[in-house]
């Protein structure tokens, strides 16, 4: 029968192996690994048949690749929920209306758009009027009219009106098709983390071959190199890392802070500079009523309920945020009767046997021309509706996106993480975006930016040095959030894509969790870094001893080990909650 040490160098061969094999190709491609010493140590442990030194490393070794996996979790799925998203039918318009494969839909076609379908192609109306929400794409919370002669592309979804586009451009040319482009690129091209482990393996496994060399010189005994390699194996940089990895990730899910991967969590502790997307990120991303101005005799009251009586029959987004306002004043609304929609110009209808009419200048004043000397002075720039009842105008409603609560509080903590460069990227006009900017304190504000400008941005802050920490929410934010050393997408609001695309996600609204997530991923580095050193510091003295030969082996196993409990037990701090 095959004796015990037989078996136990077959064992090592057969799972040390794989080790080596890695190892072996890394430096092919010059990665210099901090494996190296490992797999050193398992070829002297095969070569010398001391097995049992060898399954030590190797037990070691397979036990921080299985933790490495486990924290970097499971890999960014962005281009497929981009891809996933689009639309996969186009309705062609000929002298009838036939569903076709969207691919197959060429520049001068027409197509049908039904109300709640995305735009598959960019084009030109040619026939109908709706509205059409292009947050997704711009960032912009209010939807933009779209009617004969209205631009639009890929991607923005109708919503009120069937429209009639001649195409202008194919599918995979069009815009929805030209941000997946951005998110696969920026994907490709990110260059991946350098792990701490890695970094320091280049001075450790050099200063390691140099003790076993004089070892051997020394003494010409093949076992001290062999108990130099075995108590300088870099468990404590194989381990230390991802243990404290996955107390950090651990630590963030439980503040609802979701981070993808170990680099990103690496990535977290290196940022200095916030890039943030303004609509649905530092604002709440729909349009409430910021105000009502009354006519002369007017009981703002009443205003609301007859308003909100009317427009509670429409599904357009201000009409709703006009409704929900009348309800926090009125007990409850009047029903109305005889509801009439223009859409992206108003709504009339009876109420109470009064006729109320609300909507843009032009179409309160076609119906009751009076409403123009009634609430001409009231009138302002900015998003706003009139109303009248009657043929008298009441008064004029103002809407405005509104910021999130507790943002003086989430900049403060950044800037108290000596996180002072702050950039604003916003595909809303440059006049929103400064108003907002303003408010927050950030100077660096950009407007009117499409995706591929964001992603311009963001590189041109990397190629200056700069540790990019962007936040966004929405499908336009995608290829910036791929871009960015990290990415966060709050996912509450936004969610879909702009997850998938980012490499930490925020469960709720809450940009002080982006604060947080900072914090954890720099306490998690420093309580690793510490593990690494104190566990390398107690290497190097064993490796003396071993080099004198006061250590053999499997004594030298052991006490590796024991280093290791040591540096896995200092690693798991990163999941205890600091006060």
């Amino acid at each position: 029968m095959p004796s015990a040490r037989f078996l136990l160098t077959a064992a090592l061969v057969l799972f040390g192996a794989p080790i080596v094999w890695r190892t072996l190709r890394g430096l092919l491609r010059g990665q210099f690994a901090a494996d190296v010493v490992a797999s050193l140590a398992i070829i002297t442990a095969v070569l010398l048949g001391e097995p049992i030194p060898g399954l030590v490393v190797v037990l070691m070794q397979s036990g921080g690749e299985a933790l490495e996996r486990y924290a970097e979790g499971r890999a960014s799925r962005a281009v497929k929920a981009l891809e996933d998203a689009a639309p996969r039918v186009a309705h062609r318009v000929t002298d009838e209306i036939t569903d076709v494969p969207v691919g197959e839909i060429r520049p001068g076609e027409l197509i049908l758009v039904r109300p709640g379908e995305i735009i598959p192609c960019d084009g030109v109306v040619e026939g109908g009027r709706s509205h059409l929400d292009t947050s997704s794409l711009t960032g912009e919370p209010v939807p933009r009219l779209a009617e004969v002669g209205t631009l639009v592309e890929s991607g923005a979804i109708n919503q009120e009106g069937a429209l009639t586009v001649r195409v202008t451009a194919p599918a995979e040319e069009s815009q929805y098709a030209r941000i997946v482009e951005l998110v696969r690129s920026a994907q490709a091209s990110k260059a991946p983390i350098q792990r701490i482990a890695d970094r320091m393996a280049v001075w450790f496994t050099p200063a390691t071959l140099a003790v076993a060399g004089l070892a051997w010189l020394g003494s010409g005994e093949v076992a001290r190199v062999l108990a130099v390699l075995v108590v300088a194996t870099p468990c404590p940089l194989i381990l230390a890392t991802p243990v404290a990895i996955i107390g950090g990730i651990n630590r963030g899910a439980r503040h609802g802070i979701v981070m993808r991967s170990g680099g990103a969590l690496e990535a977290l502790a290196r940022v200095d500079t916030v890039v943030f997307d303004k609509t649905g990120t530092l604002t709440i991303g729909r349009p409430d009523v910021s105000g009502v101005a009354v006519a002369s005799g007017v009981d703002r009251s009443e205003l609301l309920r007859l308003a909100g009586a009317v427009e509670s029959h429409s599904g357009h987004l201000l009409a709703r945020s006009l409704a929900d306002a009348a309800l926090q004043e009125v007990p409850a609304l009047p029903p109305a009767s005889g509801i009439v929609e223009s859409p992206g110009r108003g709504v009339a209808g009876s109420v109470e046997g009064r006729e109320v009419v609300v909507g843009s200048p032009s179409y309160v004043q076609e119906r009751f021309p009076q409403a123009a000397s009634d609430l001409g002075a009231l009138d302002g720039a900015g998003l706003r509706a009139w109303v009248a009842a009657d043929g008298r105008g009441l008064g004029v409603v103002s809407y405005a996106d509104h910021l999130r609560p507790g943002l003086e509080e989430a900049f403060s903590g950044l800037r108290a993480l000596g996180l002072e460069r702050m950039v604003l990227l916003s595909g809303d006009s440059q006049a929103n975006a400064d108003a907002v900017a303003r408010t927050i304190g950030v100077q660096d504000v950009r407007g009117d930016l499409r995706p591929e400008e964001k992603v311009a941005a963001v590189k041109e802050l990397e190629a200056a040095g700069r540790h990019v920490l962007m936040v966004g929410d929405g499908t336009n934010d995608a290829p910036a959030l791929s871009t960015a050393t990290v990415g966060v997408a709050l996912a509450a609001h936004g969610g879909g894509i702009s997850a998938e695309a980012a490499d930490v996600v925020l469960l709720r609204d809450d940009i002080g969790l982006a604060r947080q997530a900072v914090s954890i991923g720099r306490r998690t580095m420093r309580i690793a870094r510490q593990s690494i050193y104190v566990g390398l510091g107690l290497s190097l003295v064993a490796m003396g001893f071993a080099a004198l030969g006061l250590i053999q082996p499997i004594a030298g196993a052991l006490l590796q080990e024991a280093i290791d409990v040591a540096v896995i037990l200092n690693a798991l701090r990163s999941s205890v909650e600091i006060s």
